[in-house]
């Protein structure tokens, strides 16, 4: 509830590693900077901050605050807006945005003609280093599929792979790489954290990383593309017709083959966490 939530934004204001986001969660600062600083959103007119939530945090690393605004343009009637804010350890806010504005103007805005899309850029807020996006309508993949009939599940899996492969073929172009090397290490990260807390799964954990490393050493060398590189069930939103596709910020030059993975990884996972059979 309310207690909570304040107890949540206390604690993000004291994070070392984000400084700005005791300024994003203070209200007044807030509004201040609201006020007239996001043309796309605004035009002309201004912005009133009516309410604000913390709504993810990861400590000294990244965060995500919601912000419901009025927009009140000279032409049009007042229009309530939520957006989310994006704030980055050391980051200014601008590579976000540019890259998600990059993704817009490839095809991905919200009234694409094939009903895949990302939520739109809305701008930066420099003095809370800070880059928004307007909050979209849909529900998660994983919460779709966990009500589908096996037909309607079939369906939009299909989509979502239309949806990965749009993301494979637009050319967003990025400095970032992501190699199979880089992905075995993560991997090696997570079994030593695993074994941290289960010693007694050391040796199987051991044998399991060992023939991952031997699988790794037989794949191809890939043809990189821009890759999403988290790309599972909750990164993909349903809204009738239309897919949103959110959550860029490990965007990379990469195998195309590692988002694909990743995604029916997850579905395997899920069907045997909810139904006790792998292949649901």
């Amino acid at each position: 509830g309310e207690t909570s939530a304040a107890r949540l934004e206390s604690g993000a204001m004291k994070d070392a590693g984000l400084p700005a986001l005791a300024a994003a969660l203070d209200f007044e600062t807030a509004r201040h900077e609201f006020k007239r600083r996001l043309p796309r959103l605004s035009g002309e007119g201004k912005l009133k901050l009516k309410a604000l939530r913390l709504t993810r945090q990861k400590p000294g690393r990244r965060a995500v605050v919601e912000y419901d605004v009025d927009v009140k343009r000279p032409d049009a009637p007042s229009e309530r807006v939520t957006l989310l804010g994006k704030l980055r350890a050391r980051r200014s806010g601008n590579e976000g945005f540019r890259q998600l504005d990059s993704f817009w103007n490839a095809g991905f805005d919200a009234l694409s003609t094939d009903g895949i899309s990302v939520p739109e850029p809305i701008g930066v807020l420099s003095a809370l280093q800070m880059w928004f996006q307007r909050k979209v309508a849909g529900v998660a993949t994983e919460d779709v599929f966990s009500k589908a009939t096996e037909a309607e599940g079939i369906a939009l899996a299909k989509r979502v792979a239309e949806a990965i492969h749009k993301v494979h073929r637009c050319g967003v172009p990025t400095d970032k790489q992501h190699t199979m090397e880089d992905e075995l290490r993560i991997l090696r990260e997570c079994f030593d954290k695993a074994g941290a807390l289960k010693p007694e799964w050391a040796g199987r954990l051991a044998n399991l990383m060992a023939a991952c490393e031997r699988l790794g050493a037989s794949v191809p060398p890939p043809k990189p593309c821009g890759i999403h590189r988290d790309f599972y069930p909750a990164q993909v939103l349903v809204d009738g017709a239309r897919l949103w596709l959110i959550d860029f910020d490990l965007y990379c030059l990469g195998d195309p083959g590692l988002d694909v993975g990743n995604f029916i990884g997850h579905i395997t996972e899920q069907a045997l966490r909810e139904r006790g059979d792998a292949s649901a």
